[in-house]
């Protein structure tokens, strides 16, 4: 398949017609209607500083069904004794801010641009892009921020300082979603600390049913 260029229009190509790896597009922008679009397709953006603005639909995706969150005891326990406060949008910049900078094990960069960093932080001013927090005191210990449409959270990024912060924050989070009759998490690409959660991987094509059906 041909990885498609993008043109000034807000259209984007079928999900089926990405590459093998799930790339599906190049170039456009970072507008607010651009990404909204595609996210409501099931494509997300996803690039490194220097490159050209890539455009994303993977088959399997990894998404969580808020009925399948798992919760070890050890974490359940950390929940329950209030090891963190959570919060919900009280901190947006310094969530994707800290998940740009934090280390990970096997990456020596980030994708979170300057770009995606600005325009993340738009669209959480409109409404669509919020952040959980995980707060050690006054000292922001973990956290996770992401896209919210219809009855779907599309997850970006998620980091922690101390252990566990980012789990119950996104925990708390998830059990949130599932008391108002969320569909699905969307999780994006399958790593070890989400399947650990509950996350799985399904084919792209059911991924983009049940999407519909959850934004309609």
């Amino acid at each position: 398949m041909p990885v498609f260029q993008l043109s000034d229009d807000i259209i984007f190509p079928h999900p089926h017609l990405a590459e093998k790896d799930g790339l599906l597009a190049v170039g456009g922008d970072l507008s607010e209607r651009r990404v909204l679009r595609a996210y409501a397709m099931g494509i997300f953006p996803w690039y490194s500083e220097g490159s050209p603005i890539l455009w994303w639909s993977p088959d399997p995706r990894l998404v969580l069904f808020p009925d399948e969150l798992k919760v070890s005891r050890s974490l359940r326990q950390c929940i329950k004794k209030r090891d963190f406060t959570i919060t919900i949008n009280t901190a947006f910049e310094q969530v994707i801010r800290s998940c740009a900078e934090i280390r990970r094990k096997g990456q020596s960069g980030t994708w979170i641009t300057r770009e995606m960093e600005d325009a993340y932080i738009r669209l959480h001013h409109n409404g669509y892009a919020l952040s959980v927090e995980a707060w050690d005191d006054s000292t922001l210990a973990g956290g996770l921020y992401g896209i919210l449409l219809g009855k779907v959270f599309f997850g970006e990024s998620m980091f922690a300082r101390k252990s566990n912060a980012s789990k119950a924050a996104f925990v708390t989070f998830v059990e949130q979603l599932r008391e108002k009759g969320f569909s699905i998490i969307d999780c994006q690409m399958s790593t070890g600390h989400l399947r650990s959660l509950g996350a799985r991987e399904i084919p792209r094509a059911a991924y983009l049913k049940i999407l519909q059906k959850a934004l309609s």
